[in-house]
């Protein structure tokens, strides 16, 4: 079994204790994990905040060219990473799985790389010059959730240190080791201290919240857990990058022909098992076609093989904990007792591993909990709808607001009302696509600030303006 360690300031740090990293597929032990304490993370913002104003001052040339440095080195270790990603995650070595997640993590820090912000005048004349300038907000608090664990942290430590940041970085404890190998092979060629992590439970997130070494959190989970950062950062006015949870619309256009589009639809919305803030949690369907979408639908869902992410003939893994296996089973049983129809899946297997059906619900209504609330699992409910206009306030009738959808024959007339959505991002015939150069950020409770391309790249600076009389 491989040996974890915490990195501080450039060296390894073991740990008193450990804790137990289990696969999702069988519960049996992938590693042991560092824990963590409040004066490792203060060591680790000590760190930080050393290797800053060094970091901060090399040529921008410099920090692109390490990026591309780590980006090869993602990319050789791809193998050993993305057998860490199943293991102690779930998703599937085939399909939009492991493989997908750390090739993104590969195009992610070298399209980062490539970014640049170039400084703005305002005024050059004869009176003065007027110049706006980005300077490195400082010392960075990553916070990663369990879903994509490599690739997320790639969204949160790229553009911080690509702009002369510095990062402390805490992964779920569900999902540590890869994030942990991921900073290792970083460590190896950036100056001691640039990057480091902590690993461990609410405690060190809480200490980040509120540490004061720490200039910003950018933090990826629940809207619940997303307003306790944005409360306990508020002693300290740290700048917030939040991105929460969704529970996302899809609208099928009246009379489209559903069949050239199932296997999109499909992975729209049981990418990861669901497990995926941005992937589609509730379709509306035109009431003189619902049957025959939802039949369709269901037909296709239930070829689809479902089982340990290191089997090659598994296109969908476990959940990743057991946490998450109830909440998904508690919200099929609620809907079938309030009456709704179960096409396929909704029983809960038996055995090892925390493994759920892919599960199509029909006869759902806007009043249910699966719809109102983010499932986050491997179920889909399907709503009728009887005119646009009443689909289009029901898909914007929540709080949330990450991302949606529409579907439909004529991809002008799907865009028009796509438009109309209460999104940050709204697609087409497609969901939860994204892409390194494509703004990403939510509206409402779905989040505050943007990531990717150089809008992303904004979010970790601070504006500095040179105002020179001639």
């Amino acid at each position: 079994m491989a040996d974890y360690a915490l990195i501080i300031g450039g060296k390894r740090v073991d740990t008193e204790q450990t804790f137990n990293v289990l696969n999702p597929a069988d519960g049996t032990v992938v590693g042991a994990c560092p824990q963590g304490t409040a004066a490792l993370l203060d060591q680790a913002v000590g760190a930080a905040r050393q290797a800053l104003p060094g970091w901060a001052a090399l040529p921008d040339e410099t920090r692109s060219a390490k990026l591309l440095e780590i980006a090869d080195l993602i990319e050789k270790h791809q193998a050993e990473l993305s057998a860490l990603v199943t293991r102690e995650q779930g998703k599937t070595q085939s399909g939009l799985g492991a493989n997908m997640e750390v090739g993104g993590a590969v195009v992610w820090t070298r399209v980062t790389a490539g970014l640049k912000i170039p400084d703005e005048t305002i005024q050059d004349d004869a009176k003065g010059q007027i110049f706006i300038r980005r300077k490195p907000v400082g010392v960075v608090a990553s916070i990663t959730p369990w879903n994509w664990p490599l690739m997320i942290a790639v969204w949160h430590i790229m553009p911080a240190i690509r702009v002369g940041c510095t990062v402390v970085i805490k992964p779920s404890p569900y999902t540590p080791l890869s994030t942990l190998k991921l900073i290792e092979l970083m460590d190896s060629v950036l100056p001691p201290g640039v990057i480091n992590v902590v690993t461990g439970d609410a405690e060190i997130g809480d200490g980040m919240v509120t540490h004061t070494g720490i200039d910003k959190i950018v933090f990826t989970g629940s809207v619940k857990t997303g307003k306790k950062v944005m409360s306990g950062a508020a002693g300290t006015l740290k700048r917030l990058t939040l991105e929460l949870g969704g529970n996302d619309a899809g609208i099928v256009l009246p009379g489209t022909n559903i069949e050239p589009l199932l296997e999109k639809l499909f992975w729209g919305c049981f990418i990861n098992a669901g497990q995926t803030c941005a992937a589609l949690k509730r379709l509306y369907v035109h009431a003189d076609q619902y049957e025959d979408v939802v039949a369709k639908l269901a037909k296709y869902v239930s070829a689809i093989p479902v089982g340990n992410g290191l089997d090659p003939k598994s296109l969908i893994g476990p959940l990743t904990n057991k946490m998450q296996l109830d909440k998904v089973a508690g919200y099929v049983d609620d809907a079938r007792a309030r009456g709704a129809r179960i096409v396929c899946g909704g029983v809960r297997p038996s055995g090892a591993g925390y493994f759920y059906p892919l599960t199509v619900i029909a006869d759902a209504t806007d009043d249910m909990p699966v719809v109102k609330e983010e499932q986050f699992g491997p179920i889909v409910p399907v709503i009728k709808y009887h005119n646009l206009e009443q689909a289009i306030r029901s898909a914007n009738a929540l709080e949330v607001g990450l991302g949606g959808s529409v579907w439909g024959d004529d991809p002008a007339a799907a865009a028009d009302v796509a438009v109309r959505l209460e999104c940050g991002t709204a697609w087409v015939n497609q969901h939860a696509g994204l892409h390194p150069m494509a703004p990403h950020s939510g509206v409402k409770s779905s989040g505050i600030g943007v990531e990717f391309n150089v809008d992303g790249l904004k979010e970790y600076t601070t504006i500095q303006v040179l105002s020179v009389a001639l």
